[in-house]
Formats: C-alpha cells, sequence, structure tokens
C-alpha cells in the first residue's frame, strides 16, 4: 500500500472502503474468523483502532490522525502482502462468545463443536451438572477445553495435544479464564501418554484435512501448523486411532464427539459397521459426529 494512498485515506468510511476493494483485488481467503472482505475489513480496523467492536456506524466519519493511517496501512499490506490470517496479525480469535489469544502456533478457533456445548449434546450426553469428567483431545490454542469448562460446571478437564508450542498458548488461555484448577494440559499424541482415566465425554477437533486439500490450500491457512491441519490421504487417520483407542477412556455409557469437516463419506465408508450420529451446527449438518462407548465396542 503506497504512502499516498494512505495519504489520501482520512476516515475510517475511506479505509474501509478502501480495504474491501483491496481484498477483493488480491483476491485473499476468509475463514479465519470472518467469511467476506467487508467484515475483515471493518473487524481489523476497529481493532486496530482499539473502537468497540460491534460499533462501526458510530465512527465511519471520524477522520483519522496520520498515526493512525500508519498503523492501518501497515497492517493492511501485512494482509494483503503476506497473507497473513487476521487473527494472527490481531492475536485475538472468537469462538462464539469466548475471546482467545493466538498466534503461529495454533490454528485459528473455529470448532463447530463449541455451539453444541451444552445443548446439543443433552439428550445424548445427559444434563450438563451430571458431566463430571471431560477431555478435550487435539486442544490446540485450549478453546475447546475453555468452552467446556464453562458449559460443564462440575467437570474437571484434561486437554490434550501433541504440540508443546500449542500447549504454551493453551496455558496463557486457561490462566486467563481463571480456570488452571479445572484445566489439566497433557502433552500427547493422543491417547498415547494419558494415564489410564474415564471420562464422561471426549470431544476431538482433529487434523482431518485430505493430502489433495492440504496441496490446494490458500497462502492464508499455510500460515496454520501444518501437525494440526494434515489427517492423511483420506483425512481419518487421527479419527481411526480415537475410534480404536476412545473406549478405554470412555466410562461405560461416554460419549464421544468428532468434528470431521467435509468427510463423512469417507468415515462411513471406513466405518460401515459405527452408527455414527451426525449433529446439526450453523455450518453443516454432517461435519460432526457422536457416538457412544458401547457403539464404539459394538462395531469393532
Amino acid at each position: 500500500m503506497s504512502p499516498i494512498a494512505a495519504g489520501e485515506l482520512e476516515t475510517l468510511r475511506d479505509w474501509l472502503r478502501f480495504a474491501v476493494s483491496r481484498f477483493g483485488e488480491a483476491k485473499l481467503a476468509f475463514g479465519h474468523g470472518s467469511s467476506e472482505a467487508y467484515d475483515e475489513a471493518a473487524y481489523l480496523l476497529l481493532h486496530a483502532l482499539h473502537l468497540p467492536l460491534d460499533q462501526l456506524d458510530p465512527f465511519l466519519d471520524a477522520r483519522l490522525t496520520q498515526s493512525e493511517r500508519q498503523v492501518l496501512a501497515q497492517l493492511f499490506t501485512r494482509r494483503i502482502d503476506e497473507r497473513i490470517p487476521a487473527a494472527y496479525l490481531t492475536h485475538e480469535a472468537w469462538l462464539g462468545d469466548f475471546r482467545f489469544y493466538v498466534d503461529e502456533r495454533v490454528i485459528v478457533p473455529r470448532s463447530c463443536i463449541a455451539e453444541l456445548l451444552p445443548g446439543g449434546l443433552e439428550d445424548n450426553v445427559g444434563p450438563a451438572d451430571a458431566v463430571e469428567t471431560a477431555l478435550d483431545m487435539c486442544t490446540g490454542s485450549g478453546c475447546l477445553a475453555i468452552v467446556l469448562a464453562h458449559a460443564y460446571a462440575n467437570a474437571d478437564i484434561d486437554a490434550v495435544d501433541i504440540s508443546p508450542e500449542a500447549l504454551a498458548v493453551a496455558q496463557r488461555n486457561v490462566s486467563d479464564y481463571g480456570l488452571a484448577d479445572r484445566i489439566n494440559l497433557i502433552c500427547s499424541d493422543l491417547f498415547a501418554n494419558l494415564p489410564e482415566k474415564s471420562y464422561d465425554l471426549i470431544i476431538c477437533n482433529p487434523p482431518y484435512v485430505t493430502a489433495r486439500a492440504m496441496d490446494a490450500l490458500p497462502p492464508e491457512y499455510r500460515h496454520e501448523p501444518r501437525l494440526a491441519l494434515a489427517g492423511g490421504e483420506d483425512g481419518l487417520d487421527a479419527v481411526r486411532t480415537l475410534l480404536k483407542e476412545a473406549p478405554r477412556f470412555l466410562n461405560p455409557r461416554g460419549t464421544l464427539v468428532v468434528e470431521i469437516g467435509h468427510n463423512r463419506a469417507a468415515a462411513e465408508l471406513a466405518f460401515p459397521r459405527l452408527p455414527m450420529l451426525w449433529l446439526s451446527t450453523t455450518a453443516s449438518d454432517d461435519g460432526v459426529f457422536l457416538v457412544k462407548r458401547e457403539e464404539l465396542v459394538a462395531g469393532r
């Protein structure tokens, strides 16, 4: 973004229009908190100017100072030229009403499971106060573990990830929410290093991007840890281990919930005897499945 262009942009409205135009021209990819150019441009403007994120209109005609213009010019230049997701530029991501610190050690939170906790699972898991132990597998930033802790106030939560770097981010978020006494962070390759323990509920948003899809990812997604995205040839590498090992770690009436992206057909082909219950979310009707422990055992 040239200095001349920055100097010609006087109001927040000017910057918003310009950013939307440039985002479209650069063919940026979205999906890390925003789904379109307008929403992302508005978010970046409000965040950078320390304005309320839900109040754009009152400030649209406000004139910006020279220092504010410089900040915005640098911010939008990085978003456009380096294709860095907005969440990594602001070190902030939202999952529902929950705000999290993020950086490039973790994927940007966007799991559909969050909106299912607890109401979307009650028919199968039971009332929220009955869940005493829960596991968030592949926790990343710790976002789902934190949502779990709020949804199930009586539950002790274990949160597992293979990446020590990701767990350092999770620790920061857990501390920010004052949940260090309820969320136990564990470094493990899935169940490999877990102590013998049984859970009422296990949730997992594993790496599930297929090999072909990994090759076609837009540049924005390549800023995220490959380890947290790549799910093998059919996207089911981690899912196979989950389904095999989960019965050992579930209570007799325990429940496993897994996010699987667009891999429903592959999952049903790979596990034809397993009665997966597909849960509806705002993103899709077949991106998350639920299975009970007894079904996992019977489906082997």
